[in-house]
């Protein structure tokens, strides 16, 4: 007699577990309510253009002013600077990228970047509004030669302003 009630609430028991971990797996509650979560950004977002910039025989002052201050410089190893970049947001897979920098002697020996977005590609990336494109800044030859030519407009002759006066010199001889 016991062993039969045992069993059915050691089922539910599961049940209402497999039931929880399901809410936890689809980050909503019953498909409607959804918690807010922010965007995690951490470390030095590095692309292909500020690499290239960092050549052999650069101070390490340099370097930082390049490419900012390094995510981890261990103590250990004083002559590597890594630079991490994490990017996490909800409903995307997570970025990581991840550049180091060894040194000899306080100057660049070599960079370790493996693929790296350009600056345009991060951007594109990491923005929200994918469908708008972006505003055309520039006029083609051809655009600016089919543009209205203002009217020429002359200027009106130079009115005095004020009274014209004359005053008597400042210093009496």
């Amino acid at each position: 007699m016991r062993r039969p009630f045992l069993i059915l609430c050691a089922a539910l028991a599961s049940a209402g577990l497999a039931g929880c971990e399901a809410l936890q797996r689809t980050d909503s509650l019953f498909g409607f309510i959804t918690p807010y979560r922010i965007d995690i950004v951490q470390g030095n977002a590095i692309t292909k253009e500020q690499a290239a910039l960092v050549k052999p025989g650069l101070s390490r002052l340099q370097v930082r002013d390049i490419l900012g201050t390094p995510m981890l410089a261990d103590p250990f190893h004083a002559d590597r600077w890594d630079y991490i970049f994490t990017l996490r947001r909800p409903g995307t897979e997570p970025q990581r990228r991840s550049v180091v920098v060894t040194f000899e002697k306080d100057v660049v020996k070599a960079i370790e970047a493996p693929e790296l977005p350009s600056e345009r590609d991060f951007v594109a990336s990491i923005s929200r509004f994918k469908d708008l494109k972006a505003p055309k800044l520039e006029l083609t030859e051809e655009e600016r030669a089919a543009l209205p030519v203002p009217p020429k407009k002359e200027a009106p002759p130079a009115e005095p302003m004020g009274a014209v006066r004359e005053y008597p010199p400042l210093e009496s001889s």
